[in-house]
């Protein structure tokens, strides 16, 4: 027969109490909290849970901060380009108005000095910061200005290519200049026409593509013979005859060959020679610029030739803008995509704080009832103990 003594009865009360009373206290601290994890030890696994999904959490909020800095970025892009189109349209207005044959060596002397001061404003545009220490321009990142005004012209010295933000999503910070400002197709895209011996009064257009499927890529030259059979042309193709040999010519019509249109317009004298060339991928708009403003500044230039240069300046400046509003295209689609990637981020941050609520959020209206049932019990214990504890022998034996 085993023995209870007193104090041990004591003991084991204030002990179910003090466990009644932590219990208690544990379910307050939820309730106050709102988790029903506060330590790793109340539940290993649900924290881990919950650990993970604050990792995700954190990941988008770090691919948010990218994303509005991508934003920031390719809307300052977008608007450099607007900016760089606006110079570009009021250059060809210039040009234009250079050709008209009332001005003198004075006007056009005055419209290549406002070509050359809209050179320095695209130069601008092209060295254009992003307010953050870098350049909207400066393809893979760099510390100085992208652009540079050497001798030999505008040279790009960052690094080609496009600046990516740190994250899972593919989000430019800065964009490749150099295929902007100095990576235009020359010519009218496909071939490049030029006067190349021209001592007569003829100049040549920018040529048109009539057959693309007829396209050799081979290199043209057309030659004028001028006697007193009257004026006729051949064109060789890679220094060999055509079919278009000794053809009579007519002042502005059409001359069509493999695919290709171009119109000489004028009187060319004998040995004129005109050239067409494959189109190729590193027209710069400062160049165009900058051989307007020397054409258009020749004092010695004759009509024929400002005729030219004029026609040669208007198809490069077109060139230059219609590259300048491709790569405008491609910004606004950037700033397309990045809503979408906006909206994934979003998503994807919302499932980690599912997911962590999941793990670790109480569910009040239970955790009230258990509370309720946690005090209920320590008064119920708490009253039960002082009954007993009127029980003692003493107290027995003193009544």
């Amino acid at each position: 027969m085993s023995r209870v003594s007193t104090a041990n009865a004591f003991e084991a009360g204030i002990a179910a109490l003090q466990q009644r009373q932590r219990a208690l206290v544990e379910a307050q601290e939820q309730l106050t909290s709102g988790k029903r994890i506060s330590r790793i030890s109340d539940d290993p696994a649900n924290a881990a849970r919950a650990e993970r999904a604050r990792s995700a959490e954190l990941r988008s909020e770090a691919d948010q901060r990218a994303l509005e800095a991508s934003r920031a970025a390719m809307v300052q892009v977008e608007a450099a380009y607007g900016d760089a189109n606006d110079l570009l349209e009021q250059a060809r207005e210039l040009m234009v108005s250079a050709g008209n044959p009332l001005y003198g060596t004075a006007e056009r002397q005055a419209v290549a000095e406002r070509i050359r001061g809209l050179r320095e404003q695209l130069l601008a545009i092209a060295n254009r910061g992003d307010g953050a220490g870098g350049y909207l321009f400066g393809g893979q990142g760099i510390a100085q200005p992208p652009f540079i005004d050497a001798p030999g012209g505008v040279q790009y010295v960052a690094s080609a290519g496009q600046q990516q933000a740190a994250s899972d999503e593919l989000l430019p910070l800065a964009v490749d200049g150099e295929r902007t400002f100095l990576g235009a197709r020359s010519g009218n895209g496909v071939f490049v026409t030029a006067a190349t011996t021209s001592n007569g009064s003829a100049w040549i257009d920018a040529g048109r593509v009539t057959q693309p499927a007829q396209i050799t890529g081979d290199p043209y030259s057309l030659q004028f013979t001028v006697g007193g059979a009257g004026t006729t042309f051949s064109v060789l193709r890679n220094g060999s005859p055509t079919a278009l040999t000794n053809v009579t010519y007519v002042s502005g019509q059409a001359i069509t060959i493999d695919g290709m249109s171009f119109t000489i317009t004028g009187a060319p004298a004998n040995g004129d020679r005109f050239d067409l060339a494959p189109s190729t991928p590193d027209h710069s708009v400062f160049d165009a610029l900058d051989r307007a403003v020397a054409s258009l500044g020749n004092t010695t230039a004759t009509a024929t030739q400002i005729t030219q240069a004029v026609a040669n300046g208007l198809r490069d400046l077109d060139a230059s803008a219609a590259t300048m509003s491709s790569r405008r295209a491609d910004a606004g689609s950037w700033l397309n995509r990045l809503d979408d990637v906006e909206s994934r981020v979003a998503d994807q941050r919302l499932r980690a704080q599912g997911e962590r609520s999941n793990a670790e959020d109480l569910d009040m209206v239970h955790a009230i009832s258990e509370f309720q049932q946690q005090q209920t019990g320590y008064d119920a214990a708490l009253r039960a103990y002082s009954m007993v504890q009127r029980l003692s022998l003493f107290d027995y034996l003193g009544s």
